[in-house]
C-alpha cells in the first residue's frame, strides 16, 4: 500500500515526527522573539509595522529559487514538477531519510538542477533554510510541522508553500498569520483541488452570474483509507494517530476550498460566521486495526480510536449562507467530494458532474449530464484550462491539477501578482479543524470563526478569472 496521493508526505516515522516536533516548538522561540506579537492565541491588534496580506503582491522573482521539505509521495511529485516548470531553480532537497533526498535530487538533476541534500537529523531543515536562502519553501511533512516550518521559513525571508491543512491549532494559525503579516512573506497552503477542471469551470460559470445569487454549498473528502494503516513508513504512520487521539473534521479542505472560493469567503461579500458539528460513533477504525494480520505499528491494535466515522459541519457565513462539509476516511465508500454550489438560478453539482440552471440546461427539474454537461464545459472553459490544460495533463498529477497550482505559485511570484490562495483562507479553511473537534465536544454547540482578516476581508478583491 502506498501513500494516498492527495494526503501529506511522510518525513520519517511517527515517533520520530514527534520527537522532531517538540525539539521544533522549543527551538521557535529565538524566532518568536523577532516577530511581535508572535505567541498570540487569539486576534489583537494587528502589530506595528505589520501588513495585511489579503492582495498582496510580493516583488517580482527573474528566477525562483526553491527548497523543498519533505519529499515522501507528495514532496517528491512537486519537485519532480517544479523542476520542469520554466524560471524554477531548484536548490535543495531535506528530507529526514538520505535514500528519499537523494531521488528527489537526482530527478532534479535529469534538468539542470544543482541541489544540495539535507538529511540524518530533526534539524536538517533549519540548516538548509541558512545555507541556501531560499526564496520559496515547499513543505510536504506530517501535519503538525506545517505551521513551525512555514513560520521558520518566512523568518529565513522565505515564501512558504504548505500541504494541507495549514496548521491544526487555531493558536497556530494565528503565528502563521502573524509572522507572514510582520515578514511580507507569502504563505500559501497549496489546495490542489482548487486547480481541478470542474472545479475551475464551476468558478467561472459563478463569476460569469449564471447562477444568480449564491446560497448554498456542500463540500466532502470521502476516501476510504484505512488500508494506509498498512502502508509502512508512509501517510498511515503518522496520520492514524491524529485518527485514534481526535475528533472532528480534520480534513475538510480539499472539499471546502472550491466552495469557499466561489463564494467569496473571506473577501469582499461575505466571510465564515460560525460552524456546527457531529461525528457518528467511531467503530470502523477500531474493527480494521482488530482484524488486520499487516498493522505498520503493532500499537495500532492497542489504541482506541476516538474520532467519528464520519463527521458532517454546517458553516453559516456572516450574511446567512450555508455550507455543509464532510469527511470520511473510513467507510467503505465510494470516493467524493460532493462539490455542490446552488444559487437563485441554478444548481453545479459534482460526482457524478451534473448541472441545472435556468435559460442554459433544457429543464431545471433534472439534471444535465454526460454529453449535455461537456457541452455546457466546453462552452464555459475556464480560460486557465484553455491555456495549460493539455499540458497539465500529460504532466499528472491528480488529472493536472497539481502541476496547474505548482505552475501558478511559479507564474505568480515571476509576475509579481498577488497568489490565487492568500494566507487568510488557508487559515480558514483550516480552521474547521479544531472547530469541528470544539463542536463535537460540545455536542455541537456552534462555534465561531476567528476574523483572520481583523476585520480587513471587505476590502478583499474576489478571486478573478485567470487569463
Amino acid at each position: 500500500m502506498t501513500d494516498n496521493p492527495h494526503d501529506t508526505d511522510s518525513h520519517g516515522a511517527a515517533a520520530s515526527s514527534r520527537r522532531g516536533f517538540l525539539r521544533i516548538l522549543s527551538g521557535l522561540g529565538a524566532a518568536s522573539a523577532m516577530l511581535p506579537g508572535l505567541a498570540r492565541a487569539a486576534a489583537g491588534a494587528r502589530a506595528a509595522g505589520a501588513r495585511y496580506m489579503g492582495d498582496f503582491a510580493a516583488p517580482k522573482l527573474d528566477k525562483v529559487k526553491v527548497a523543498f521539505i519533505g519529499v515522501g509521495a507528495r514532496g517528491s511529485g512537486h519537485c519532480s514538477q517544479l523542476a520542469v516548470i520554466e524560471g524554477v531553480e531548484v536548490v535543495a532537497v531535506c528530507d529526514l531519510v538520505a535514500d528519499r533526498a537523494a531521488r528527489s535530487g537526482d530527478a532534479a538533476k535529469q534538468h539542470g538542477h544543482a541541489p544540495k541534500l539535507y538529511s540524518g537529523d530533526d534539524h536538517a531543515w533549519r540548516r538548509m533554510l541558512s545555507e541556501v536562502k531560499p526564496d520559496a519553501v515547499i513543505i510536504a511533512t506530517p501535519w503538525e510541522l506545517h505551521a513551525p516550518m512555514c513560520i521558520e521559513a518566512m523568518t529565513a525571508g522565505a515564501h512558504a508553500f504548505s500541504e494541507v491543512p495549514i496548521a491544526t491549532t487555531l493558536e497556530d494559525l494565528w503565528k502563521i498569520i502573524d509572522t507572514s503579516e510582520a515578514t511580507g512573506r507569502h504563505c500559501m497552503m497549496m489546495e490542489n483541488v482548487n486547480y481541478g477542471r470542474e472545479e475551475l469551470l464551476y468558478l467561472n460559470l459563478v463569476r460569469q452570474g449564471v447562477l444568480g445569487e449564491l446560497l448554498h454549498g456542500e463540500a466532502a473528502y470521502i476516501h476510504e483509507l484505512r488500508g494506509q494503516m498498512e502502508g509502512g513508513d508512509t501517510t498511515g504512520s503518522w496520520r492514524t494517530f491524529q485518527y485514534a487521539k481526535r475528533n472532528g473534521n480534520l480534513y475538510p479542505t480539499h472539499g471546502l476550498g472550491p466552495v469557499a472560493q466561489y463564494m467569496s469567503l473571506g473577501r469582499t461579500t461575505d466571510s465564515f460566521g460560525r460552524l456546527v458539528s457531529f461525528s457518528s460513533p467511531a467503530k470502523g477504525r477500531n474493527l480494521y486495526a482488530q482484524k488486520s494480520t499487516r498493522l505498520t505499528n503493532p500499537e495500532f491494535k492497542q489504541l482506541d480510536y476516538k474520532g467519528g466515522d464520519i463527521n458532517t459541519s454546517i458553516i453559516k457565513t456572516v450574511h446567512g449562507r450555508t455550507i455543509m462539509v464532510q469527511w470520511d476516511e473510513t467507510s467503505p465508500r465510494p470516493y467524493t467530494r460532493h462539490n455542490l454550489i446552488q444559487g437563485t438560478k441554478g444548481t453545479l453539482a459534482g460526482f457524478p458532474n451534473r448541472m441545472a440552471i435556468e435559460g442554459i440546461t433544457q429543464a431545471t427539474h433534472e439534471w444535465a449530464e454526460g454529453e449535455a454537461w461537456e457541452k455546457i464545459a466546453r462552452q464555459y472553459e475556464h480560460p486557465l484550462i484553455k491555456r495549460m490544460g493539455e499540458l497539465s495533463q500529460k504532466m499528472g498529477g491528480h488529472g493536472g491539477m497539481d502541476f496547474l497550482m505548482l505552475f501558478r505559485i511559479i507564474e505568480c511570484l515571476r509576475s509579481g501578482q498577488p497568489l490565487d490562495q492568500n494566507i487568510y483562507e488557508s487559515c480558514f479553511w483550516s480552521a474547521v479543524g479544531p472547530l469541528s473537534e470544539a463542536s463535537v465536544a460540545q455536542d455541537g454547540m456552534p462555534q465561531a470563526f476567528p476574523d483572520f482578516t481583523r476585520g480587513q476581508w471587505p476590502s478583499t478583491k474576489p478571486l478573478g478569472i485567470i487569463p
